[in-house]
């Protein structure tokens, strides 16, 4: 048994606020309508059927929805309150038609009696579902299909509301003596809304007694209305059909017939509106992913490229050397020797690249950031000279080293260059120079600076650069410079360019000196 509230099928409990409102208009309205209660509206029966038929849909459309609950839930609580609903709506048709005079233009005539029968059998019918859903457990129950159940009772209830509107039309059975006229109830109906009061109340306090679900809370408010309803049907107005009393009872058991209901549209609406919203957040996270291993591909490609190049360059040489008269050994070797290392480099690249993509997966050490600077000129040495590139170093011979992964930072630097060396090719009014400093900052980071006398970048390009996807090169991929911004943020640092005055750019890299993480 549970002891508080519980959401389910998606029911949101009533704030205890809330309750309280709704049970102080309730309140307020029956104390507004007690000094008019006995004094009879004429002419009103016409407002009758319409009123008959919102009941009917109220409660019909209610049921329907509480049937679909469990099939879901397969709580036998759910089926029982479901089976009141149905049952309580399939009397109501009866019950207009009956009415005295309401349809004797139309040739229907009923026993006096046959109206109020109909209205008792429904109180009492639906206060014993109420009290039946009281006891009820919540959980799911074991045994056939949910959908078999729920459509076994509703053909259940047809034929035996059926069967009861047949007898009561056709008079075969002796029916009790509740009415003593068309308007006025004998001493015998005291006995229905007593019988139905001591229920609802018997049912209400078990409901918040046991508090298992949400539903729970908005039964007890409909109870609540109903207990409303029959004080001033049948004590306040004494029973007099078409007073004001009985017309605010009527506008009780029509808010008590929606409440249930629009808690489930409510609630259900709200499900869907959540649902709608884990959706979209599945599918743009989905999208992340995809674009994620879209430029992790990318990345990977761009990377490997290079490497791939320098071996087909390297083995077009050695080739070229074995095919002359005089085969050049020497060269031949310093052909392979360079693939082998090429080969080595990539196999570094991919496992760099997976370190990068893995938290905590990242082997740091201290590197020595004017060794990485000079084998990355040194290997970038030979395209260089083919592009009419010249190179020059600077580094500060007191460059601090650094901590972090050395071949994502060798490869940072590599793209950098590269990239000056490309940026380059084209040009033929000034020299191709191509210098990379270092330099140690006040606040103790080391600064290495990538400068080339290229085509520059086009104002407003300077962090468009680094996006995804995005190249300023025909056929580039767009990988490289966001890989390079990757890796120096994961070490703590940053990536920036600005304009190498009067032509070109220059590309900044940030990182903290080894000795500023061991003071962190």
């Amino acid at each position: 048994m549970l002891r508080r509230s519980e959401p389910i099928a998606g029911l949101t409990p009533p704030r205890p606020y809330v309750a309280a409102a709704v049970a102080a208009a309730l309140i307020a309205a029956l104390v507004a309508t007690i000094p008019f209660a006995r004094v009879t509206i004429t002419g009103s029966e016409v407002i009758l059927p319409a009123y008959a038929a919102a009941v009917f849909v109220l409660e019909v459309i209610t049921a329907a929805l509480l049937f679909s609950l469990y099939s879901v839930q397969r709580g036998p609580a759910l089926l029982v309150l479901a089976s009141g609903y149905l049952t309580a709506a399939l009397m109501i048709p009866g019950w207009i038609l009956t009415f005295p005079g309401l349809f004797s233009s139309l040739g229907i005539e009923a026993d006096v009696q046959a109206t109020a029968t109909i209205a008792a059998l429904r109180r009492i019918t639906f206060a014993l579902f109420i009290f039946s859903y009281a006891l009820a457990p919540f959980g799911a129950s074991a045994g056939r299909s949910p959908g078999v159940t729920a459509t076994w009772t509703v053909i259940c209830i047809f034929a035996a509301a059926a069967a009861v509107m047949w007898l009561i039309a056709r008079q075969q059975m002796s029916l009790p003596t509740f009415m003593r006229d068309a308007r006025n109830v004998t001493a015998l109906w005291s006995i229905v809304p007593a019988a139905a009061m001591a229920i609802y109340v018997t049912s209400m306090a078990i409901l918040i007694r046991r508090r298992r679900a949400a539903l729970d809370i908005w039964v007890c408010l409909v109870v609540f209305s109903l207990v409303i309803e029959l004080t001033l049907l049948s004590y306040i107005s004494s029973g007099v059909r078409l007073s004001v009393g009985w017309w605010g009872g009527r506008v009780y058991g029509l808010a008590a017939a929606g409440t249930v209901l629009l808690v489930l549209l409510a609630d259900t609406t709200a499900v869907y509106a959540r649902l709608a919203r884990s959706v979209a957040a599945e599918q743009r996270a989905r999208q992340n992913r995809l674009t994620a291993m879209e430029a992790l591909s990318a990345s990977i490609a761009h990377e490997i490229n290079q490497p791939l190049a320098s071996i087909i360059t390297n083995a077009d040489a050695g080739l070229r050397w074995l095919t002359r008269a005089e085969p050049r050994i020497d060269k031949v070797d310093a052909s392979l020797r360079a693939i082998v290392s090429e080969g080595h480099r990539a196999n570094k690249i991919v496992l760099g690249i997976r370190t990068m993509f893995m938290k905590g997966a990242q082997e740091r050490a201290l590197v020595d950031l004017p060794k990485v600077i000079t084998d990355v000129t040194r290997s970038a040495a030979e395209e260089a000279n083919l592009a009419g590139v010249s190179i020059s170093v600077l580094l500060d011979p007191q460059t601090p080293a650094v901590i972090g992964n050395s071949v994502q930072l060798r490869q940072v630097i590599r793209n950098l260059v590269e990239n000056a060396i490309d940026a380059m090719k084209t040009i033929s009014d000034r020299q191709r120079e191509l210098s990379i400093e270092t330099r140690r900052l006040a606040d103790g980071e080391v600064e290495i600076t990538v400068r080339d006398t290229g085509t520059g970048l086009e104002p407003g390009m300077e962090e468009r650069v680094f996006e995804p996807f995005f190249s300023s090169k025909p056929g580039g991929m767009g990988m490289g410079l966001m890989f390079c911004r990757a890796v120096v943020e994961a070490h703590g640092g940053r990536l920036w360019t600005s304009a190498n005055v009067p032509r070109g750019a220059i590309f900044h890299v940030s990182l903290p000196a080894a000795e500023m993480n061991s003071r962190d």
